[in-house]
C-alpha cells in the first residue's frame, strides 16, 4: 500500500515541482514584474527604507485589535519560509546542480519578489474580519472576494490542499528534523542507545506540542509576538556564524563566485566536472530550491501578511520584496558559502543525495569538534519550530475557510496531537507528500494571481504616484 502511495505521489510530485511548474511561476513572476514595472529593483531603495528601516528605528507603534504591525506579519510569514530547507535544502540542491545551481536560486528569488509581493497586495485588498474580529485574507479570499463567487471553487481547492500540507511540511516533518537534529548534537557529547533517542524524540515532541499549543491559542497576536522574537534571534544566529566561516576562507571567495557563475552555464567546467549534472539540472535543482524557500507563488505567506494593521495594500506588499531578500538572498546564500567555503569546491560530494549534515561539515572545518552539530541543531530548532507555529496559523485559516471559525479550535488540537506523532516517526513518506500538497497549492493561487494582475499594477501604480509627488 505505502509503496503504491509512493509512486502516485512521486508521479504528481514530477509534476507540481516539474519543469512546467516552475516555467509557469518565474513566467508568472516576470509577468508580474513587467506589468508593475520591476519594483523589486526600480524601488528597492524605498522598500527597505520602509520596511527594515522602520523596524530598526521602532518607528510602529501598537497594532489595532485584530491585527499585529507589518514587521510582525513579516516575520509570521518568514518563520515559515526560513525554516530546514534553507540549511538542508540548499546543500542538496548545491550537490546534485553543482554551485551552478546557487546562481539560478538567486535569479529565482529575484523574480519570486514581484510574485510574493502581489499575493500580500491581494491579501490586504481582499481581506475579512472573522467571527472574532480578526482580519484574515490569502489566495482562498482574493480568489473568492476578488473573482467573485463563481470561483469559490478554486478558493476550497487552495483551502484544502494548505489546511492538509500544514500536517506535513508544516509539523510532522519540522518536529521529526528537530528531534533527529538534538539527537545528533548531544550524540556528540555522550553515546546514546536507540531507545534512549527514541525517549529524546518523545519528550522533544511534548515540549513542542505544549508550546505550540500555548502560542496558538492566543490568536494571530501572540503568534506574531513570538514569531518576531524568533526570526531575528535565529537569523542573526546563523548568519553570524556563517559569516564567520566565510571570513576565515576570505581568500576563497573570488573561486567560490567563479564556481557560481561559471557552473550555471557550463557544470562539467567546475571541480573537474560535476558528476551528471547538466545546465537542465543546475537551473532545476536552483530554481527549485529556490521556489520551495521563499514560498513566493505558493500562496501560503499572504495568509499572515493579511493580518497587518494596514490600509493601503501596497505598504504591506513591499514587506513582501523584503522576506524573499532575507529567506533566498541573504539566508540560503550563507549556506552556500559555508558548504562552498568550509567544506571546498572540490571537495563537495557532487552526485550525491546530501542534507544538513554537508552544512555542519562546513561549519566544523572552521569550529571544529561538536560544536557545528549544536550551532546547526539551534538554528534549525529555531527554524523549526517558528516553521511549526506559521503553519499552525495557515492551517486554522484554511479549515476556518472551508468549515467556519469553530472548525479552527478543533484543528488546532488534532494540529498538536500530529507533533507528537511525528516527533518519533520515519517520515521518509510523510516528507514527500508534504512536498506535493506545498506544491499543488500554487496552481489555484497562481491562478487568481494572474487574474488579479490588472488590480495589482493600477495599486502599485496609485502607491507610487503619490510618493512621488511627495518626493516633488
Amino acid at each position: 500500500m505505502a509503496e503504491t502511495i509512493a509512486s502516485i505521489n512521486s508521479k504528481i510530485n514530477g509534476i507540481v515541482w516539474g519543469v512546467p511548474a516552475m516555467i509557469l511561476i518565474l513566467g508568472a513572476g516576470l509577468l508580474l514584474s513587467v506589468l508593475c514595472k520591476f519594483p523589486q529593483f526600480t524601488r528597492l531603495g524605498y522598500i527597505f527604507k520602509n520596511t527594515l528601516g522602520k523596524a530598526l528605528k521602532k518607528q510602529e507603534g501598537p497594532a489595532a485589535k485584530g491585527s499585529v504591525s507589518p514587521f510582525k506579519a513579516m516575520c509570521t510569514a518568514l518563520a515559515a519560509s526560513i525554516g530546514t530547507g534553507n540549511l538542508a535544502g540548499v546543500s542538496g540542491a548545491l550537490a546534485i546542480g553543482g554551485p551552478g545551481a546557487v546562481f539560478w536560486m538567486w535569479i529565482s528569488a529575484l523574480v519570486g519578489m514581484c510574485t510574493k509581493y502581489s499575493e500580500v497586495t491581494l491579501a490586504i485588498k481582499y481581506r475579512e474580519k472573522n467571527a472574532e474580529g480578526d482580519w484574515v485574507g490569502g489566495p482562498m479570499y482574493y480568489i473568492k472576494n476578488g473573482l467573485g463567487p463563481k470561483w469559490k471553487w478554486l478558493a476550497v481547492i487552495f483551502a484544502l490542499f494548505g489546511g492538509l500540507a500544514s500536517f506535513g511540511i508544516g509539523n510532522m516533518t519540522q518536529v521529526n528534523t528537530i528531534a533527529s537534529t538534538i539527537n545528533e548534537a548531544i550524540a556528540g557529547f555522550v553515546p546514546t542507545t536507540e531507545g534512549q533517542q527514541k525517549m529524546i524524540a518523545l519528550a522533544v515532541g511534548i515540549i513542542a506540542a505544549v508550546i505550540v499549543f500555548i502560542v496558538l491559542v492566543g490568536g494571530i497576536q501572540r503568534i506574531g509576538d513570538v514569531c518576531a522574537l524568533l526570526v531575528p534571534v535565529m537569523a542573526i544566529i546563523y548568519v553570524v556564524a556563517a559569516l564567520i566561516v566565510i571570513i576565515v576562507n576570505i581568500t576563497e571567495i573570488p573561486a567560490a563566485f567563479s564556481a557560481i557563475f561559471v557552473g550555471a552555464f557550463n557544470p562539467s567546467a567546475v571541480a573537474g566536472g560535476v558528476a551528471g549534472a547538466t545546465i537542465k539540472t543546475a537551473i532545476t535543482k536552483g530554481v527549485g530550491r529556490g521556489i520551495f524557500s521563499n514560498e513566493a507563488g505558493l500562496g501560503s505567506a499572504p495568509m499572515a501578511h493579511a493580518a497587518a494593521d494596514v490600509k493601503d495594500p501596497v505598504e504591506q506588499g513591499i514587506y513582501g520584496v523584503f522576506e524573499v531578500f532575507m529567506d533566498t538572498i541573504v539566508v540560503c546564500t550563507m549556506t552556500a558559502m559555508v558548504v562552498l567555503l568550509g567544506v571546498g569546491i572540490d571537495s563537495v560530494p557532487y552526485g550525491e543525495s546530501v542534507g544538513a549534515e554537508l552544512t555542519i561539515a562546513g561549519f566544523r572545518s572552521v569550529f571544529g569538534g561538536p560544536i557545528p552539530a549544536v550551532v546547526v541543531a539551534i538554528c534549525l530548532t529555531l527554524f523549526a519550530l517558528s516553521t511549526i507555529l506559521t503553519w499552525g496559523l495557515y492551517g486554522t485559516r484554511c479549515f476556518e475557510f472551508l468549515m467556519g471559525s469553530k472548525a479552527s479550535k478543533v484543528y488546532q488540537i488534532i494540529f498538536v496531537v500530529f507533533l507528537l506523532i511525528g516527533a518519533t516517526m520515519k517520515l521518509s513518506l510523510a516528507w514527500d507528500i508534504a512536498d506535493t500538497l506545498n506544491g499543488l497549492m500554487a496552481i489555484p493561487n497562481l491562478i487568481g494571481v494572474l487574474v488579479l494582475c490588472p488590480v495589482v499594477a493600477q495599486l502599485t501604480k496609485e502607491h507610487f504616484s503619490k510618493v512621488d509627488k511627495v518626493k516633488k
